[in-house]
């Protein structure tokens, strides 16, 4: 597959067959990423290859704030133990942090860049076959979120991943033409 095909073709996938992807899998995707352009050279990315024990407090910790939208106490448990399994029985699961650097500038282009290696992983997880969901939100600065992932302190999680190959691939959702975008300044 050429990169064309792999940005053409890659989806973000919420189910997945119940197949494990290998180590060796992922650390080629991960080599993928660490190629990514960053400003300075400072490679503000970290990288956390979560197992089921971790993905399933993951998922609690997920499942606890959605929860919290819910009135009552039974239906909100239901939901906190729906979201821990659904993490728990993920093929894998990363999450992607980034170092924290004291100037702002460099913070924001650190932020940038270590959405440029989730990029990397994504196409390279396409090129090989395999599915991806990158999610964000306010969850990632939850502290038992980051006490599931292990994060280290002086990093803030950009974004998890989830990981397997695609039970099913949905269609391509309608896109803006890039020309609709594009100003040509003389």
């Amino acid at each position: 597959m050429d990169i064309f095909e792999a940005i053409s073709s890659r989806r973000s996938i919420k189910s997945y067959k119940d197949q494990a992807i290998s180590d060796e899998a992922i650390e080629k995707m991960l080599s993928m990423a660490v190629l990514a352009p960053n400003h300075r050279m400072t490679e503000p990315w970290r990288f956390y290859v979560l197992g089921p024990d971790a993905r399933s407090a993951y998922g609690a910790a997920l499942g606890a704030r959605k929860a919290k939208r819910v009135e009552d106490d039974e239906a909100a448990a239901a939901v906190i133990e729906k979201v821990t399994e659904s993490h728990r029985d993920l093929p894998a699961m990363l999450a992607v942090s980034m170092t924290l650097h004291d100037d702002p500038e460099i913070r924001e282009e650190d932020y940038a860049a270590s959405y440029m290696a989730i990029q990397n992983l994504c196409l390279a997880a396409c090129a090989m076959g395999l599915g991806t969901h990158v999610k964000s939100g306010g969850v990632m600065d939850d502290p038992n979120a980051r006490a599931a992932v292990g994060v280290a302190d002086g990093e803030r999680i950009v974004a998890t991943i989830s990981l397997g190959e695609p039970a099913e691939l949905p269609a391509p959702k309608p896109r803006k033409d890039a020309a609709d975008l594009t100003t040509w300044v003389p």
